[in-house]
């Protein structure tokens, strides 16, 4: 045979389930989408056309919407990890179960009466996670993404490096902003250890973030990154690694002086495109980074 077969997998991809805890006149919502990822012993499917050790992705579906019953979702780590669990004990032919987890946060809308069941959709962030179990150890790698933060002062930007091509003036006071995509990896990866309370770390982590943000007075979008995810490591104990993505959403000084007009950082063209894009990952010191550098590979 003049070709063989390299890494393969097979799912469904962006089951949406929603699933409302009542409790009483209160009601509790969880909101995600859920993608199954499965492999292991698949070659003849793809050899022959063989299905004897394909679970159909129909069936995998189904499992989201009766676990979502049968389980709950205490949070998307732990609804994650019971999928992950399910497949690969489940099925012999199976080897490893990914599940990737987005998150969509919805805020309770306060009301006159005893009743809480209304709520509206939170324009932050999306939670992200994804679960991989191969039978004996687990990685469960968290974040999020599409969370714009700004600073409107404490940031400079200059002593850089100029060439024939440089027009950028030097900044020392600019308005600093992104749209933070974040990967965090947990060092719990065994049955054995106890798990995280993983709202708790998700809450915190985020808390740790967005306080390195605010309080780190900035010379680069860099010392920021750095900033952020060295308090979040620093802080968290469960988590031993941080990859951040953050465009730099910059904001120009619009030129008034045509209209006579003196602009005292005060008036900002904001641009979408192109956009600086500032990557990196922050490690716990000894560990070896794992979280895919391109996180669209996540």
């Amino acid at each position: 045979m003049p070709t063989i077969l390299g890494q393969n997998q097979y799912g469904k991809a962006e089951n949406r389930v929603v699933k409302i805890t009542r409790d009483g006149a209160t009601h509790h919502i969880k909101d995600l989408n859920v993608s199954v990822a499965l492999s292991g012993d698949m070659e003849e499917v793809h050899y022959s056309g063989s299905n004897a050790n394909v679970l159909p992705t129909d069936t995998t579906k189904n499992t989201v919407y009766a676990f979502a019953k049968e389980h709950g979702i205490e949070s998307a780590e732990q609804f994650g990890i019971h999928l992950a669990r399910h497949f690969v004990t489940s099925q012999e032919p199976i080897r490893t179960a990914r599940i990737r987890v987005e998150e969509y946060s919805w805020e309770r809308i306060a009301t006159a009466g005893a009743d809480e069941h209304s709520f509206v959709r939170q324009g932050q962030e999306t939670r992200l996670t994804q679960i991989t179990y191969d039978g004996s150890s687990w990685e469960v790698v968290s974040g999020l993404k599409d969370l714009t933060v700004m600073n409107s002062t404490n940031s400079e930007f200059w002593g850089y490096v100029k060439d024939k091509y440089t027009t950028l003036p030097e900044a020392y006071d600019r308005i600093l902003a992104t749209e933070v995509s974040s990967r965090w990896r947990f060092n719990w990866t065994d049955d054995a250890q106890q798990a995280p309370d993983w709202e708790e770390s998700y809450a915190q982590v985020k808390k740790h973030m967005l306080g390195a943000f605010a309080d780190t007075y900035s010379l680069s979008l860099q010392q920021t990154l750095y900033a952020m995810g060295s308090r979040i490591i620093e802080n968290r104990g469960e988590i031993d690694e941080v990859r951040f993505s953050l465009p730099n959403k910059h904001h120009f000084l619009v030129d008034l002086e045509p209209f006579g007009l003196k602009n005292d950082n005060e008036v900002y063209f904001a641009a979408d495109r192109p956009y600086g894009l500032i990557e990196a990952t922050v490690l716990r010191d000894g560990v070896e980074p794992r979280i895919p550098v391109d996180l669209t590979n996540l």
